[in-house]
């Protein structure tokens, strides 16, 4: 009698929830709220636009509305749950989701080659929460090892964000220069190293807009000349991060293969989150060696820089690996690169001048005009050494081949009717 009374109250909050929904629905038609009539037009120009955004690396093909079907059902969005704690350390799992966050961190810990036993992380709200974790945690450990603040060093082809963090954090910043192919030039970083002071070196894993990657080997090589230097290594591989685990590359980003200290990836990129968010791992023994800052109303020691921290990314996260999974990423990610390495092919072919850096699903090449720039929201930039103005195309799940030959097509065009007016 108990089961049918429940289920009798659980069908009837599911009726219920999906009458408002239904009459939610009749007002957004209706246009009877003006707020609502605004967010409609907002709505639709995101939803016929997001299909050609092809100059930024978010993936437009979120897969989560199976994740809102379930929250709405659940009445949890008519919650607040508040991820403030360490997720290895969760002694009220009340009104938090943390332990859905702890499973997160341990099922890509191991794809990043960290050992369970000394694994450590959060979901950080992005990309750029997770350099700013990487950069704290790494001047923490190395003043507490060498009682001495260090030098951070990153390639000024990488993202702003390491830039802007080293001077939040009040840190000194050596930036060294980068090839043509966005990469950190080795014999540069020797160069500008401070031997008497730690070092906290930032490796680019996919430069913002070349997609290049810093050579860890010829670093370390560097570093190797220099022993007496403490070393942190922290890398930025938000969008690279992402897929590279499930591709022949994957070593790129396996810390037993190329050492490091921690790793950021962004969650809004690669993985498809509908809202910035990431990821930050780490060992444990860096988090243990951190400043302790325990908070009693917390019961514990908590390390990260975010007191409140989303409980809703974990579990966004959590759905997609139970959903999309191994299986899924796989495909999705050894698609962009072949779609990426055809795009190559085609504006070779074309005669357009045309770059793809190993691993990359970026190609840059020579900024095509602003109509069709505008078309494709294709971001800018200025490379001399490769001629002037270059655009990029970064090849996510979104881009499709048949959106590509419609770039393809207009470019092929433009060529043509500019050779008739030349003629």
């Amino acid at each position: 009698m108990r089961f049918m009374k429940k289920t009798m109250c659980c069908l009837l909050v599911t009726v219920l929830a999906f009458g408002f929904l239904r009459a939610s629905s009749y007002a957004l038609e209706a246009g009877n709220d003006p707020a609502v009539d605004r967010l409609n037009e907002f709505a639709d120009m995101v939803m016929e636009e997001k299909g050609q955004s092809f100059g930024y690396p978010g993936n437009q093909n979120v897969q989560l509305t199976g994740f809102y079907e379930w929250l709405i059902e659940s009445g949890l969005d008519t919650a607040i749950v508040n991820n403030a704690g360490d997720p290895f350390n969760n002694t009220d799992p009340s009104l938090n989701a943390l332990d859905f966050e702890r499973e997160v961190i341990e099922f890509f810990g191991p794809l990043y080659g960290f050992d369970p036993d000394n694994l450590w992380g959060i979901v950080t709200f992005s990309g750029t929460d997770g350099n700013n974790h990487g950069i704290y945690f790494g001047s923490k450990y190395l003043e507490k090892k060498t009682q001495q603040q260090p030098v951070v060093y990153v390639s000024d082809a990488a993202h702003y964000s390491n830039m802007r963090l080293a001077d939040l954090q009040n840190l000194d910043l050596v930036l060294i220069p980068s090839d043509e192919h966005g990469c950190m030039i080795p014999e540069e970083f020797e160069k500008l190293l401070v031997k008497d002071r730690p070092a906290l070196i930032i490796y680019a894993m996919g430069t913002t807009f070349k997609g290049g990657i810093d050579d860890q080997e010829a670093i370390n090589a560097v570093l190797a000349k220099y022993p007496s230097i403490e070393v942190y290594r922290h890398v930025d591989a938000a969008l690279f991060g992402g897929f590279l685990p499930y591709t022949e590359y994957r070593d790129a980003v396996n810390r037993n293969v190329q050492p490091y200290d921690s790793i950021a990836i962004s969650g809004h990129k690669f993985f498809g989150m509908d809202e910035p968010a990431g990821l930050f791992l780490t060992t444990m023994e860096i988090k243990e060696n951190q400043n302790p800052y325990n908070v009693t109303y917390l019961n514990g020691s908590m390390p990260m820089i975010n007191c409140s921290r989303s409980a809703i990314a974990p579990l966004k996260f959590w759905w997609m690996i139970q959903h999309i999974g191994i299986e899924g990423f796989t495909e999705q990610a050894n698609g962009m690169l072949e779609r990426a390495a055809w795009l190559k092919g085609e504006l070779d072919k074309l005669g357009w001048r045309a770059w793809l850096e190993p691993m990359s699903n970026t190609v840059y090449f020579e900024r095509p005009p602003e109509e069709i720039a505008e078309k494709y929201m294709l971001a800018p930039d200025y490379d001399e050494r490769l001629g002037g103005e270059l655009s990029h195309i970064v090849v996510m799940q979104h881009v499709t081949e048949e959106g590509l030959q419609g770039f393809l097509d207009d470019l092929a065009d433009y060529m043509e009717e500019s050779t008739a007016a030349a003629a």
